[in-house]
């Protein structure tokens, strides 16, 4: 499946929710453009939503390592939010879940901040 994505934002931070499955070509550049732009406005922090995400490559890990090195360049940080079982077990086995700060849920997220 094809990723697409949207975006949106708050007072708390800059959300990307994905759709799809993350395998880095394609839209890969795209949202390292969107992490930057988010970093050139001033963002802090930056939530990327997997909650309709199926499948990552280790490409789309890399991808999500790119944005978040870029976030935490300037002080900001990056959270990964909802992820499926598959994903969250990916995360283990590349011991990513000690990189990143994974939140069950958006509202979860967002009732931490």
């Amino acid at each position: 499946m094809d990723l697409t994505y949207t975006t949106n934002e708050d007072e708390l931070a800059r959300y990307l929710i994905l759709e799809g499955d993350l395998i880095g070509d394609g839209l890969g550049p795209k949202l390292v453009e969107e992490v930057s732009d988010a970093v050139e406005a001033g963002v802090k922090t930056y939530v990327v939503d997997l909650n309709k995400v199926r499948y990552i490559s280790s490409s789309g890990i890399g991808l999500l390592i790119t944005m978040l090195t870029k976030m935490r360049n300037v002080g900001g940080e990056m959270y990964l939010t909802a992820p499926s079982e598959h994903v969250k077990k990916l995360l283990i086995i590349t011991k990513l879940n000690n990189i990143f700060t994974v939140f069950d849920s958006v509202d979860d997220f967002k009732n931490k901040q």
